[in-house]
């Protein structure tokens, strides 16, 4: 399938959206979402974890000309309308007030304390009420915004997969609207990231974030079968890069960028050489005589091979100024805005580009195309 991007260039393939967790940075998507949008590109599939999972509920749970109002209909509920405004010698405490405010009372609309949590660490309270934030406002707000019988109803191209971690075996579980009707239990199981969220439980099982596993859930989309050649967006807004850190404040934040980021640079080298290899297994194959190529045993070894082409799209939210370890629960006005005014600018500049239109080497599965520099692996 062909997606146009502007002014009559093709994209070469399904148009796939890989959306990182990371709560309040997710906004970076948003503005992501929107050029893209508004360049007339709309996904075929969105693939997501935690507010990945839930921004890509909310576009793929709508019709095409509603994806963008409820978007912002959601970003309008979690902003945090009663930050503090501080003046100079004090630049960037504002921001930190509004956070721990965050911390002690939660978003309305989004989470809201559990008081017996905050009572001992060790009360046994179970696995579905055990964390310090109760999740049912979500469960109304995604009620609101996303529309689960359209979405499954499989009548639109766009699919959607959230990835969730099971509580019990430790495995990741990908849910997917291709093989099963969506809820809105796995978009919040997605979500459910401990231990400020409780788990969430689908067909009986408790579920958390997916985040904690692999916050960046490219491998859905290289591994799927059948594979297609694909334009991949993969929205990263975590620093996997960053200066040495030089107090305890500043290793708390460093940590958590290395942790979430997902250790993305070793995961697409991974799968770069997976897909070399795939296409050589597809060269060899051509190379058996006609008449070899009906047995079993040519057909099995000839299915590991390969034709597709992947371009993966890297996105990265860049860092604010003033921002620290509680930046993925900066809902400030101004920290939403900045995310997403950064998000639309790259992805229009990322278009304008259009990189997966130069040519390629055959052999190579997997292109990487740096939104954030010009450096093309």
């Amino acid at each position: 399938m062909v997606r146009m991007a502007g002014e009559g260039s093709e994209l070469p393939g399904q148009v796939v959206l890989v959306l990182q967790g990371g709560g309040a940075l997710g906004a970076y998507q948003v503005g992501v979402f929107q050029a893209l949008h508004e360049a007339g590109i709309q996904p075929d599939w969105v693939i997501g974890t935690s507010i990945g999972a839930i921004n890509g509920a909310i576009i793929a749970g709508n019709p095409p000309d509603q994806r963008m109002p409820r978007l912002e209909t959601f970003w309008n509920h979690v902003r945090n309308a009663g930050e503090f405004e501080l003046p100079s010698p004090w630049p960037g405490l504002g921001h930190l007030f509004t956070n721990l405010t965050t911390v002690t009372r939660g978003v309305p609309t989004f989470f809201t304390p559990r008081p017996p949590a905050w009572g001992g660490l060790n009360a046994p309270l179970g696995v579905d009420a055990a964390s310090y934030y109760s999740t049912d406002p979500l469960r109304e707000t995604l009620g609101a915004l996303v529309d689960f019988g359209y979405l499954n109803a499989r009548q639109e191209p766009t699919r959607l997969t959230v990835g969730a971690v099971n509580v019990r075996d430790g495995t990741m579980r990908y849910f997917d609207s291709r093989d099963e009707a969506l809820s809105i239990e796995h978009v919040m199981a997605s979500g459910a990231l401990p231990p400020a969220f409780p788990a969430i439980r689908v067909a009986g099982e408790p579920y958390w974030d997916g985040g904690i596993y692999s916050n960046t859930p490219l491998e859905a989309v290289l591994d799927d079968h059948p594979r297609r050649n694909s334009v991949i967006f993969m929205v990263n807004v975590w620093q996997q890069s960053g200066p040495e850190p030089e107090s305890i404040w500043q290793v708390m934040g460093r940590q958590k960028d290395i942790q979430y980021a997902s250790r993305t640079e070793s995961h697409l080298a991974k799968q770069k050489q997976i897909h070399h290899l795939r296409h050589i297994v597809r060269e060899l194959a051509r190379q058996v005589p006609e008449d070899q190529r009906a047995s079993p045993e040519f057909q099995e070894l000839a299915s590991w091979g390969c034709h597709t082409t992947m371009h993966v799209v890297r996105m990265l939210a860049p860092r604010l100024d003033g921002e620290d370890y509680t930046k993925d629960i900066d809902f400030t006005s101004s920290g939403i805005r900045a995310r997403r005014d950064a998000g639309y600018a790259e992805t229009r500049r990322m278009i304008e580009r259009s990189p997966w239109r130069a040519p390629v080497d055959p052999m190579q599965g997997v292109i990487v195309h740096e939104g954030y520099s010009d450096h093309e692996q």
